[in-house]
């Protein structure tokens, strides 16, 4: 397996692209963003727990339920929820997205995220879709402007793909992502378009996809926000001419594999990409009695505020970690645990067997000033690991959100 340019144009039979429509007032970039497959794919998506949930959602699902879809229409700057209207505006959007491409409406699926509870005008929208059909195309550079047309606040793109093997076949997997504030998934992502030409069956794309989210997107957090919104969908058309994945076994180890590769990296780049961030953190947890404490422990050490706080001034009070992983609401020796901080800039051992290690206090800020942060935090209480991603927590990030709606 290796990384290749494309995003989710590296897949055979994939075109995408992003054009400025107009939904965002006095501003001049993409805000609307078309991914279309060449032929009907199998697909799979991963929403929101949020109760109240973005009208694009509800349609998608209904579109959904077939396991089946060739096309994707994504706008940013209003997400199209708590409005009377929004159901209809969305499907709207889908009919609209369906003209152009010659599809059915049913085989699109529809996502929008921007400002919650304002009326979205689905005129620019339409005004669009001709020129937005128009510019569709199969290299990087389109699937870069699908990306920006898909941002709200990220200050930069988030796209991947990775070459693999199935069987005799060369396979591809590529994304995009947006995601900056108001991230804290469960059983969902932000919002993340991934493409492939694997031939898989829709119910274990849909498998492969639940069980990854688990340990990528749902382990992370950039505020404690879950959106309205978030949401992950994946095409599966088969165009790499592969005998098709219908049961478990080496095949599907193989696409799950390209799989996590492509989410681990659109899941990194999202938590660095925080709101007002200027670290990635990633907490690693050791040694757990269960995977679920584990992953516990670890995400609640990474939404910590006080946590995300200390990062950003470099400070090593890695009492504020343990104190996270007391409240996680899972059993474990903490009594024995050891807490270690670790960066480009070396690993500083804070904490052992549950109490005060000494260390240098010049060492450790050096350690924490660097951009990427791991928080290692070992225990003795089993055989489980699992790491969460997030953040440090700025001034920026309250500036950003104090006006965001205006």
């Amino acid at each position: 397996m290796k990384t290749i340019p494309g995003g989710v144009c590296a897949a055979k039979g994939f075109q995408a692209a992003g054009v400025r429509c107009g939904i965002r007032k006095n501003s001049t970039k993409e805000d609307l963003s078309l991914i279309l497959s060449a032929c009907e794919a199998d697909a799979a998506a991963v929403y929101t727990t949020n109760l109240v949930k973005g009208a694009p959602l509800y349609v998608t699902k209904e579109h959904l339920k077939n396991g089946k879809a060739r096309a994707v229409i994504c706008n940013s700057g209003n997400a199209n929820t708590c409005c009377g209207n929004g159901v209809a505006v969305a499907e709207e959007m889908c009919e609209a997205a369906a003209r152009v491409c010659g599809i059915d409406p049913a085989d699109v699926i529809v996502a929008s995220t921007g400002v919650i509870g304002q009326p979205l005008d689905p005129t620019p929208i339409r005004a669009a879709l001709p020129a937005l059909y128009a510019s569709l195309g199969a290299d990087e550079t389109a699937s870069l402007n699908a990306a920006h047309g898909i941002m709200t606040t990220d200050t930069r793109v988030k796209s991947v793909a990775v070459e693999f093997s199935v069987g005799s076949r060369v396979c591809r997997i590529g994304g995009i992502a947006k995601g900056s504030g108001m991230i804290h998934p469960n059983m969902a992502t932000m919002l993340v378009f991934l493409t492939t030409d694997c031939a898989i069956d829709a119910g274990l794309l849909e498998k492969a996809l639940k069980t990854d989210v688990r340990n990528t997107f749902n382990m992370t957090s950039v505020d404690g926000d879950t959106s309205t919104n978030d949401m992950c969908c994946i095409l599966a058309n088969g165009l790499a001419g592969n005998e098709k994945i219908t049961r478990e076994g080496a095949d599907f180890e193989a696409f799950m594999k390209a799989l996590n590769t492509v989410t681990m990296h659109l899941c990194r780049c999202i938590a660095g990409d925080g709101e007002g961030a200027t670290k990635l953190l990633e907490c690693r947890v050791t040694g757990a009695a269960t995977l679920e404490a584990a992953r516990k422990i670890a995400k609640s050490v990474i939404c910590s505020s006080l946590v995300k706080a200390a990062m950003f001034g470099a400070d090593a009070n890695w009492g504020r970690v343990m104190c996270a992983a007391g409240y996680a609401g899972v059993p474990a020796g903490l009594d024995k645990a050891d807490v270690a901080f670790s960066s480009p800039a070396g690993t500083v051992l804070v904490c052992q067997n549950g109490f005060h290690h000494a260390f240098s206090e010049e060492e450790a800020k050096a350690i924490l000033s660097e951009k990427e942060i791991d928080i290692l935090l070992t225990l003795r209480d089993g055989a489980f690991s699992a790491s969460a991603w997030g953040c440090d927590l700025t001034y920026d990030y309250v500036k950003i959100n104090g006006d965001y709606r205006t």
